[in-house]
C-alpha cells in the first residue's frame, strides 16, 4: 500500500490580516484535501504591488520540499481577461495570475510546462469577479495537492507574462550602477545587484580569475569586497561587512543579504530613512584596486 505524504501548499497575497480572505482561502482548501499542510509564506506584500510579490516569491520558493505547490495571489486584475496558469518546473508547481509574479523565479528555473487554467470542474461554483483566491486558486490548489495533473486543469500554453526587471549596468569608468528593487519592514534597502555580479565586477575579470585560480576562501573574497564604496544620493559606505554588527549601532553598512543581493542596511536602524530611499532609487558601486 502506497503512503502518500500531504502536500504543502504556500500562500503569498496582497490581503493582509485585518480582513478574512485568507482564512476563506485555507478554509477552501480544507474542505477538499483536509489533510494539506498550508504554509503561510507572507500576507503583507503593498497591495497590487506584483514587483514586490515576485520578489518575496523568488526569495523564498526554494526552501520548500520538493512538490511544493506555490500559490500567489496579487492581482489587480482580478475578474479581467487576464489568465491564471500553473506552471511546472523540476521541482516546484506554481499557481499564479499572469502578470509577471514568476518574473526572477522563470530566470532560474526552466518550466516544464505552463498551462492555462480554464476547467470550471475545478473552480467553486460560480465563481465571483472579485475574490478568485477563494474560487478558483484555493480549490485548484487543493485539487492539485490531491494528485490532479496540471494538464488536466486547461490547455498548455507556451509562455507567461513576465516584468521588466532592472539590471545592473557596469561602466566604463569601473563602476556599476543598480538600483533600489524592495524595501523590508525594517527599512533595509535590497539591490538589484546580485553578489555573483558583485565578484565579477570587483576589480573587473582579472580579480575575477585570480579568486579562480587560487580558490579563494571566504576571507579573501570579503577582503577582495572591501574596495568598494556603495554610493546612494550624496552618501557613501566604505567596505562591504559580514553581519550588521560589524558597525557600530546607527551606522549605515553594505552587506550581502540572505537572498544574495547587496544590501544597505543601518545597524539597528532605519536605512530607507537614512538615506531618504525609495523603490527605483539608484545605487552606484565604485571599485578601488584589488589586493590581490
Amino acid at each position: 500500500m502506497t503512503v502518500h505524504r500531504p502536500r504543502i501548499i504556500t500562500l503569498l497575497t496582497d490581503f493582509g490580516d485585518q480582513d478574512a480572505y485568507v482564512g476563506i482561502m485555507k478554509g477552501v482548501i480544507a474542505r477538499i484535501n483536509p489533510s494539506a499542510n498550508v504554509i503561510d509564506i507572507c500576507h503583507g506584500i503593498p497591495p497590487q504591488g506584483i514587483f514586490s510579490g515576485a520578489y518575496l516569491l523568488y526569495s523564498s520558493y526554494k526552501y520548500f520540499p520538493r512538490k511544493t505547490i506555490h500559490v500567489a495571489v496579487v492581482d489587480p486584475g482580478v475578474g479581467s481577461r487576464r489568465d491564471i496558469v500553473c506552471v511546472e518546473t523540476k521541482d516546484y508547481f506554481f499557481l499564479v495570475p499572469d502578470n509577471g509574479l514568476l518574473s526572477f523565479i522563470v530566470q532560474e528555473e526552466r518550466p516544464k510546462s505552463i498551462i492555462r487554467v480554464t476547467n470550471s470542474k475545478y473552480f467553486l461554483p460560480s465563481p465571483s469577479n472579485t475574490f478568485h483566491g477563494r474560487d478558483v486558486f484555493a480549490p485548484v490548489a487543493a485539487h492539485l495537492s490531491l494528485g490532479v495533473k496540471p494538464q488536466q486543469l486547461g490547455i498548455m500554453i507556451n509562455q507567461i507574462e513576465q516584468l521588466d526587471i532592472p539590471k545592473p549596468v557596469s561602466k566604463k569608468t569601473g563602476h556599476v550602477e543598480g538600483q533600489i528593487i524592495y524595501i523590508d519592514r525594517f527599512g533595509n534597502l535590497i539591490t538589484n545587484i546580485a553578489q555573483e555580479y558583485l565578484v565579477k565586477g570587483v576589480g573587473g575579470q582579472k580579480s575575477e580569475d585570480r579568486i579562480n585560480q587560487r580558490k579563494a576562501t571566504l576571507k579573501e573574497l570579503f577582503s577582495l569586497c572591501n574596495t568598494i564604496e556603495t554610493v546612494i544620493g550624496k552618501k557613501k559606505i566604505i567596505g562591504l561587512s559580514k553581519t550588521y554588527t560589524d558597525v557600530k549601532a546607527g551606522e549605515p553598512l553594505a552587506l550581502i543579504g540572505s537572498a544574495g543581493f547587496l544590501e544597505v542596511s543601518i545597524n539597528q536602524g532605519n536605512a530607507q530613512k537614512y538615506f531618504k530611499a525609495d523603490k527605483g532609487s539608484k545605487i552606484i558601486i565604485e571599485i578601488g584596486q584589488s589586493p590581490f
